[in-house]
């Protein structure tokens, strides 16, 4: 693994440490590009997101990135991105956002259904009505051209009960979408992490995987680093070049 484009810092507020000390454990491990991608803020009015930075914030998190960019320009590449949802009524706001302060990308990962505000959290468990409203807004979200891959796709089998028919069709769409458009999908490092602490398989989900295998969709691995720790720490990371691997699946390293 020589690249990365998932990292948070501790403005999202379920992250640690010093956005250098995620710069030097990148250089540690040896990639050659470490892509920012905290999660992304919206012009909300009235609304405190417990799991993103204000606005307010974003001109810090900016400027910290591109200072880092250029103090360790010689030893590694930074790009600056943001992980955002596909909210439709933001779409218009977030390509000027976007434009404005010279972003590098941003990966789509899909956390709330149809919003933030009101909304469900992909990660727990939806009716089918709702997890079918997930597919939509996750392939509509592709469609946009907006986003550079999709960030742990499967997110919605961390505590859905199986892989029924429902789940499967949510898969196909998905992957078939991402086909279509050239976009990779991201195998996510820290869903393995997770899955081993509450000892049960939730995301990567292997069976979404086969029929992103059977497609031959392009993957992209991503830390989804949350600690510096996470970087510099081979257990996960070398599980997912594995489970790749023996998928046999098109592995993407820079976007």
């Amino acid at each position: 693994m020589i690249t990365n484009y998932h990292t948070h810092t501790q403005r999202c507020y379920h992250a640690k440490g010093e956005d250098e000390e995620f710069v030097i454990a990148a250089i540690e491990r040896g990639l050659k590009v470490l892509g920012f991608a905290d999660h992304g803020p919206w012009p909300y009015e009235n609304y405190v997101s417990g799991m993103r930075m204000p606005l307010s914030e974003a001109e810090d998190y900016i400027r910290s990135i591109n200072e880092l960019k250029k103090k360790y320009a010689d030893k590694i590449e930074i790009k600056l991105g943001f992980e955002y949802e596909y909210f439709p009524e933001y779409t218009d706001w977030l390509r000027e956002f976007i434009r404005e302060n010279g972003i590098d990308y941003i990966i789509l990962g899909h956390h709330f259904v149809p919003r933030e505000i009101g909304g469900a959290y992909a990660g727990r468990l939806m009716p089918v009505n709702v997890l079918y409203d997930y597919c939509d807004q996750v392939c509509e979200g592709i469609k946009t051209g907006l986003f550079a891959y999709v960030a742990h796709p499967d997110l919605y089998m961390r505590e859905y009960p199986s892989f029924d028919e429902h789940a499967r069709a949510v898969a196909n769409k998905i992957c078939d979408t991402a086909k279509e458009c050239d976009i990779p999908l991201e195998y996510n490092i820290l869903g393995l992490r997770k899955a081993e602490n509450e000892g049960k398989e939730g995301y990567p989900y292997h069976s979404f995987w086969e029929i992103a295998a059977e497609k031959s969709n392009r993957v992209i691995l991503g830390i989804d680093a949350h600690t510096p720790q996470e970087i510099t720490d081979s257990k996960y990371i070398n599980i997912a070049e594995k489970a790749v691997a023996e998928l046999g699946l098109e592995v993407c390293r820079y976007i």
